[in-house]
């Protein structure tokens, strides 16, 4: 593969890329975290500088985009979107409050060399697909990539990290049972970015991808026919089922994680549909990681979550404080998969 055709691409969804490209990707990450931890430095985007837009709030995603940018010899700018005009699409802009979204994009494309954005929620009025079409619509604008730090759809960022951390822990995810599950939680209001990305990274290595849900939390069916397409490309299997005992029986990770059904989130026609779904939440209170339906999984098994979790709800403490757990390796994992993106498609 000629490296040099991954530059200045945008990062927006695991599935705008090849498996070649997302491995070769995948290396740089790994390359940069071992000259990492050797002490050498690694200053290959010298004088190169992203700005960050974050419309929702962050630890992980902010501080290691502004470590692993300085790490790589360059500059993170964070904008305070509270503190510049908000970019709009053609058609919603306010008179003195906004900025047309393309006026936004061709600026910063000026002064740096990417640029990065989290949308989700309330900012787009909890719209499903709203935030990932005003992320494609700041790619369309700019001239320098555009980099997805999360949106309601994606968050191929966390699932770079994932798959890092499971070839770490695994060496191979071929023939691995991969558990995406939904947990329980009280707070309702998430992107479901995260199992789809997760789904996506996992189903192109070869493993056995099981999907674990109640009746009603299905996920877009168009990220369910793309994990089903990679699982017949590349090996492996994906299947669905309702039981979360049954998912997690010898299995190799377990990654237990609330998200809300996207069938109650808000369209062009209608309103978010709150009351039905904490109706259906309600009614699944019993789906929890604990230590008993740990016992289920491989003696060698990890527990993942992309943090923050929701403690004594999706996950005991004995869970992800035990033996199982990876979650501060997979957080860490976050700076150095992210630093192999931006070498990449920065570079140059």
């Amino acid at each position: 593969m000629q490296v040099k055709s991954l530059r200045g691409k945008n990062f927006i969804a695991i599935s705008d890329f090849t498996k070649e490209e997302i491995v070769t990707m995948l290396d740089a990450g790994f390359a940069l975290k071992l000259e990492n931890a050797r002490g050498e430095h690694h200053h290959i985007l010298q004088d190169k500088t992203i700005f960050m837009m974050f419309y929702n709030k962050s630890l992980r995603t902010r501080n290691s985009f502004e470590t692993g940018i300085f790490q790589l010899g360059g500059h993170g700018i964070y904008l305070d979107t509270n503190a510049v005009y908000t970019p709009a699409v053609k058609g919603q802009e306010q008179a003195f409050a906004t900025e047309r979204l393309d006026d936004v994009a061709k600026v910063l494309s000026r002064y740096g060399e990417a640029i990065c954005v989290r949308i989700f929620g309330d900012p787009v009025g909890w719209v499903y697909g709203a935030a990932n079409n005003y992320m494609r619509e700041f790619a369309r604008a700019a001239e320098v990539p555009v980099i997805n730090m999360e949106d309601d759809m994606y968050h191929p960022c966390q699932g770079m990290a994932d798959l890092m951390t499971m070839q770490e822990k695994l060496g191979t995810l071929e023939g691995k049972k991969v558990v995406i599950s939904w947990a329980y939680s009280p707070s309702r209001k998430k992107p479901i970015s995260v199992p789809h990305s997760m789904m996506a990274v996992s189903s192109l290595f070869g493993a056995h991808v099981v999907l674990a849900h109640p009746e009603g939390f299905d996920l877009d069916p168009a990220q369910i026919a793309n994990a089903k397409d990679n699982v017949a490309r590349y090996g492996g299997s994906f299947t669905i089922t309702h039981d979360m005992n049954e998912a997690f029986k010898d299995a190799d990770v377990v990654y237990p994680k609330c998200w809300p059904s996207p069938k109650f989130f808000a369209t062009a026609e209608k309103e978010a549909d709150w009351k039905a779904q904490d109706e259906l939440f309600d009614a699944n209170k019993g789906w929890i990681c604990d230590e008993k339906i740990m016992e289920l999984t491989n003696r060698d098994s990890i527990y993942m979550h992309c943090l923050p979790c929701d403690r004594s709800f999706e996950v005991t403490d004995a869970v992800i404080d035990g033996p199982h757990s990876v979650v501060y390796d997979q957080a860490e994992n976050r700076m150095h998969a992210q630093n192999g993106v931006m070498a990449v498609l920065m570079n140059g």
